[in-house]
């Protein structure tokens, strides 16, 4: 009697870390990094084309990821899509001469947003909530670039 207690001892441990295993494989397959939701601020940026670039996709400065994309829509009128970011307080706020681009991790890894800081001068202001990053590169799409050198080859050719 007392070895059979024994061994369902083991089995529920064993069956414990295997759950507490698979929580922790989700939460970093879905890439959650906190549960509480830290003091963030939102700006907006409009793209020409966003790519492979998706919600939740890290925002980097330097390779410090200071934010995430929260949405992604498409511009009603101008048909333009437009990106909203959520970045975090704890890393300041941006100049309002900062540039952002769709950048790709790698050769052909996900795509993220870099944020380069402008330069602080008198008389720029800062991006404070609900601004707009108006200097914005798009993704460069791997596809058209293919496509562009074998024109280009068959242009050479004729």
């Amino acid at each position: 009697m007392q070895q059979a207690k024994k061994l369902e001892l083991w089995v529920g441990s064993f069956v414990l870390a295997g759950f507490a295993a698979l929580l922790v494989l989700i939460f970093k397959v879905a890439d959650v990094q906190n549960l509480g939701g830290s003091d963030t601020y939102t700006l907006e940026a409009h793209f020409d084309n966003i790519g492979g670039l998706k919600v939740r996709s890290p925002i980097k400065v330097g390779g410090v990821t200071v934010g995430k994309i929260t949405k992604i829509s498409l511009e009603a009128e101008t048909y333009v899509p437009v990106v909203t970011l959520a970045i975090e307080k704890k890393f300041g706020y941006f100049p309002e001469t900062s540039s952002a681009a769709i950048l790709t991790s790698g050769l052909l890894g996900e795509q993220y947003l870099g944020i380069s800081p402008g330069f602080v001068d008198e008389g720029i202001e800062m991006l404070t909530d609900g601004g707009l990053i108006e200097d914005t590169r798009s993704a460069l799409v791997l596809e058209d670039m293919i496509g562009q050198v074998l024109y280009s080859i068959g242009e050479d050719s004729n």
